[in-house]
């Protein structure tokens, strides 16, 4: 199975260039034969943007998943990506998982949003996996990835999970210096914690470019997507940057669920808190 991991430039509240830029992604992966093609969160308006207050739409039925969806169909892959959803009068930081003939397989909502986007973004409600040919995929959104315990993958491995795959918007203080502090060890300590427990594949694609409101207005967000394997040891990472964009491909031997073994005398109760 060829994944593709679409580190795009998102422009804060420029919805119709940045579903652009998706679908250009999408089409872009399917070329290079991708059979999933992994896109940033909030890929739509960016994250903490106060335009998806007026411009959010519903899950299904709104633009910017309808948009996605014809796009996933067009390239015939599975696509999974991060976009705003509005519920009546609330909104979520959420994520589709979409199949290779336009179907809505998966829609996740952020668990563990950062405190700082409350003010935006409701608690999300629910967790799932979907079968697909390639093996069972779980969805989670960047945080969640760090939740208390690592609850949200391990909760995703648990439901039998071949494959985890996390919509981020990684960003990092303005003037960081990454020769001197590199970036990504949160994700790797977190990422690889749980896939070498469970022995799955956890992928995190991040977008580029500047946050252009909400609390961390000015930062950067910098790329460096990330995929870790089975021995929790990181297989693919993407460079650093607000203009690295870049797609990366990594072809992934999916053990099925059914046949992996966990670490010798570890029941559920314990693999859950085993962080």
């Amino acid at each position: 199975m060829k994944l593709a991991l679409a580190q795009i430039r998102i422009v804060g509240g420029a919805r119709e260039a940045n579903l652009a830029r998706a679908e250009w992604a999408i089409a872009s992966a399917a070329r290079e034969g991708a059979d999933i093609v992994l896109l940033p969160e909030t890929l739509d308006f960016g994250w903490t943007h106060e335009s998806a207050r007026a411009g959010a739409g519903p899950v299904p039925g709104g633009e910017s998943c309808e948009r996605l969806c014809q796009a996933a169909r067009r390239a015939k892959i599975l696509v999974a990506a991060g976009i705003v959803e509005r519920a009546a009068d609330r909104l979520f930081n959420a994520a589709v998982l979409i199949g290779p003939a336009g179907e809505l397989l998966l829609h996740h909502r952020k668990l563990n949003e950062l405190e700082l986007a409350h003010h935006l973004y409701a608690t999300g409600d629910r967790l799932a996996v979907a079968t697909t040919r390639f093996g069972t995929i779980g969805i989670m959104i960047c945080a969640d990835g760090f939740a208390h315990g690592q609850s949200v993958s391990r909760a995703l491995a648990l439901m039998q999970a071949d494959l985890i795959l996390s919509p981020c918007a990684w960003a990092v203080p303005i003037g960081h210096d990454d020769a001197q502090k590199p970036y990504g060890g949160l994700w790797l300590d977190n990422y690889g914690a749980v896939a070498r427990d469970h022995q799955l594949w956890i992928a995190g694609c991040s977008n580029v470019g500047w946050i252009t409101d909400g609390p961390w207005r000015g930062r950067p967000c910098i790329g460096c997507s990330l995929l870790v394997g089975p021995d929790g040891k990181p297989i693919l990472r993407g460079p650093y940057g607000p203009d690295a964009e870049t797609i990366l491909y990594a072809n992934l031997p999916i053990i099925p669920a059914a046949t992996r073994r966990r670490p010798a005398g570890m029941t559920p109760r314990q693999l859950g808190a085993h962080a």
